[in-house]
């Protein structure tokens, strides 16, 4: 293969891994019924004056599916712990205990888990926007390269495959992310 054609192939490869990770990070932040620490992900805390990450001011885990705890390193971070989860606006009410954070998180609503499963579905189709954006450059740059136009024809069946390799992996992600919002 030649080494124009090869470099155009890796890069759009790049670009469409960068859409699909970019995608898994989105819908790590969508809930899904289960408690998770990432759903503290975008919690800022005022530690001595700056806007800090909660995850930098303290542990926060799990201990079963429907609690977060957040314990902090100091206990007297305590109260701008609880003021940052209220500030995020997500839609929990922390309880202190006077060592802890606990947050109870409350099973999801019919209506709420649609709207989760509309969120994940526009989140794929940036992800699809992505690699289809990825293939098109890709096209173009093939179009422009000095090679032959057998070359040039073999290279556009290529960058097609990889982008329905990415699509259907978009769309088995959507499937595993919509199977989990659902699960009651």
């Amino acid at each position: 293969m030649n080494e124009e054609i090869k470099f155009i192939l890796d890069t759009a490869q790049e670009a469409m891994d960068a859409a699909i990770k970019h995608l898994e990070k989105q819908l790590v932040n969508i809930r899904a019924g289960k408690a998770s620490p990432a759903m503290l992900g975008s919690v800022m805390v005022d530690y001595y004056g700056s806007q800090t990450p909660l995850n930098q001011v303290a542990n926060v885990n799990t201990p079963d599916g429907r609690t977060i705890s957040v314990q902090p390193w100091e206990k007297s971070m305590l109260q701008e712990i609880e003021r940052g989860i209220m500030l995020a606006n997500l839609g929990f009410n922390p309880m202190n205990n006077g060592e802890t954070i606990i947050i109870n998180v409350p099973p999801l609503t019919e209506e709420r888990r649609k709207d989760l499963a509309k969120q994940a579905k526009a989140e794929t189709e940036d992800a699809k926007i992505g690699v289809r954006s990825a293939r098109k450059e890709a096209m173009n740059d093939i179009k422009k390269a000095d090679v032959s136009e057998d070359l040039q024809a073999n290279a556009e069946i290529d960058i097609q495959e990889l982008t329905d390799k990415y699509v259907k992996r978009i769309d088995d992600i959507l499937d595993v992310k919509e199977k989990e919002i659902m699960t009651v």
